[in-house]
């Protein structure tokens, strides 16, 4: 099974998650430093639909200023835009498999989809 999830090596949820993902027989692993590459708002989007979610769902709130900019309650390119243009501002751990896609807070919810 192919897998690929957009890491941020500096967060403990994210290196749980890739943890379980390395230690998954099985899994052919991609992992992405969405801080150093970030995915096109494209691709957002269609990884928060995947994992139904809206891409307000999937702002990181914590650290940021997304609140102040009033991006929760921005339209859904505008904070598509905004995190392609500061992907600080995405949520993480992000995980993609054959079988769906997961906000991985907490890192079991990986499970769900290996």
């Amino acid at each position: 099974m192919k897998a690929t999830i957009w890491h941020n090596p500096a967060c403990g949820n994210s290196r749980k998650t890739l943890t379980i993902l390395q230690e998954s027989p099985g899994v052919e692993l991609t992992v992405v430093e969405y801080l150093v590459d970030p995915p096109s708002a494209a691709k957002l989007a269609q990884l928060y639909r995947d994992a139904g979610l809206t891409p307000q769902q999937g702002l990181r709130l914590r650290g940021t200023d997304a609140d102040e900019r009033g991006l929760p309650e921005a339209s859904d390119s505008v904070v598509l835009a905004a995190m392609v243009a500061e992907p600080k501002l995405i949520e993480r751990p992000l995980v993609e498999t054959d079988k769906g896609v997961r906000l991985c807070r907490p890192q079991d919810r990986v499970l769900e989809i290996l």
